[in-house]
């Protein structure tokens, strides 16, 4: 199984994914590195997730970063430090991941400012320079921090290889090859206990058949070959890459679950065709505390966008929908639903990942009435006010994707599964 996003990221796929790993006996990040953000608000607290798995607070689950992954080695050990208390589920690096390393944080960083107002939006986190310099060979996996006999040769071409960036490209100071040797060998041993074969774990879990889900990070449009392009992350966010970016490609997902709050949100540049104007934005980004959980960056918010989620949904291959944080429009008054797209004067339904078609497109809307009514404690649809239902059915019907889940609060149980009469996973 599969929990992916629908939109731009920041959907709630890190409070989907807890909720159901309580029935996972496994649960692998299979891309991205440390921008996840998910939050998972519990009964101890609310925790903020950026490398792991949002499943860490589950106990007896196994949570896997997956060879997929690029590992921010600090920032995993810091999580599990922070988390110490509260995990108790092992925790598994693959071996075959690639390492983010301190310097590809300063070039992602640099090269935000080098770009100046044409740039990305970038987490800063070293996602693409790590990406990229896996595809050119020129960094590191992590069982290669491991292997004394190749180690100074190798990581002499890496810090080489980032040097001719940082002084002909950013003119910055260059690396010291001797620091970033000491860094390996301060973080990799506190590293080692929790590196393995992730994909001889996952076969053998297969094998027992072991129920084995897979969290995506960020969503559909910011996907590499399928998003709003150049606005997209540096890796592939699509369900159909989980078993490849897990460490078991020969696998097949049995269900995908795609993920969609209740209005659109997105953090970082790129069109948004829903987008609202900013004095209502900031209002209600204030109101619902929208804010990015890695970055704490302010999130763009914007009506339901039902053409852009469509296509999310389609080429996820979602066979449920999530749909989360309805209880945030409470007391809004009415909410209007983006139907389809104008764009030259055409109405289409259309979506089109095209940044130049969609700074030209305009939204059209249908208008559905709000509710005052509190809903955080429903826990079946029947419990909603009528304009909630109404509200949940029309995202449903628009899709053509059935609505499984709804989400009423950011509390783990605060959660309407439309399968059972009640929902309630535990504390």
């Amino acid at each position: 199984m599969a929990v992916v996003g629908l939109n731009w990221g920041d959907e709630g796929k890190g409070r989907m994914v807890d909720n159901l790993a309580a029935d996972a006996d496994v649960v692998v990040r299979y891309h991205g590195g440390g921008n996840a953000g998910h939050t998972v608000h519990t009964d101890a607290g609310r925790f903020k997730l950026h490398s792991l798995p949002s499943s860490v607070l589950r106990p007896g689950v196994t949570s896997v970063l997956g060879p997929g992954m690029t590992i921010d080695v600090e920032g995993v050990l810091q999580e599990l430090t922070d988390l110490a208390e509260h995990t108790t589920g092992r925790v598994v690096v693959s071996h075959q991941a690639s390492v983010n390393f301190p310097f590809h944080r300063a070039l992602d960083g640099a090269e935000e400012e080098r770009l100046g107002s044409g740039r990305y939006g970038s987490t800063r986190k070293g996602i693409a320079p790590a990406y990229g310099d896996r595809v050119m060979k020129k960094t590191l996996l992590v069982r290669e921090l491991f292997d004394k006999e190749t180690l100074a040769d190798r990581l002499a071409g890496v810090v080489a290889w980032a040097n001719e960036r940082i002084e002909k490209i950013y003119r910055g100071r260059p690396l010291v090859l001797a620091d970033i040797e000491r860094w390996i060998e301060e973080t990799a041993a506190r590293l080692e206990p929790y590196v393995a074969d992730v994909s001889g774990l996952l076969t053998e879990a297969l094998n027992e058949d072991a129920t084995v889900l897979a969290e995506g990070q960020l969503g559909a449009l910011r996907d590499l070959y399928y998003g709003i392009y150049p606005f997209t992350t540096s890796t592939n966010c699509l369900a159909g890459h989980a078993p490849v970016g897990s460490g078991v490609p020969w696998a097949r997902l049995d269900r995908t679950v795609g993920v969609t709050k209740a209005f659109s949100s997105c953090v970082g540049t790129g069109p948004f065709v829903t987008e609202f104007e900013e004095e209502r934005a900031d209002l209600l980004r204030r109101q619902w505390g929208e804010y990015g959980a890695t970055t704490n960056r302010p999130r763009r918010l914007g009506a339901f966008d039902a053409v852009a989620t469509r296509y999310g949904a389609r080429i996820q291959g979602a066979d449920e929908i999530a749909l989360t944080n309805l209880d945030q429009l409470t007391g809004v008054g009415e909410l209007q639903i983006c139907t389809a797209y104008e764009h030259n004067g055409r109405i289409t339904s259309d979506f089109s990942p095209h940044p130049a078609e969609l700074d030209r497109t305009k939204p059209v809307y249908e208008t559905l009435a709000g509710w005052e009514e509190d809903i955080s404690h429903a826990r079946t649809l029947g419990e909603l006010p009528p304009a909630a239902r109404q509200y949940v059915a029309a995202v449903e019907e628009l899709l053509g994707v059935p609505v499984r889940y709804v989400s009423v609060g950011s509390h783990r149980d605060a959660l309407i599964d439309t399968a059972v009469t009640h929902v309630g996973k535990g504390n």
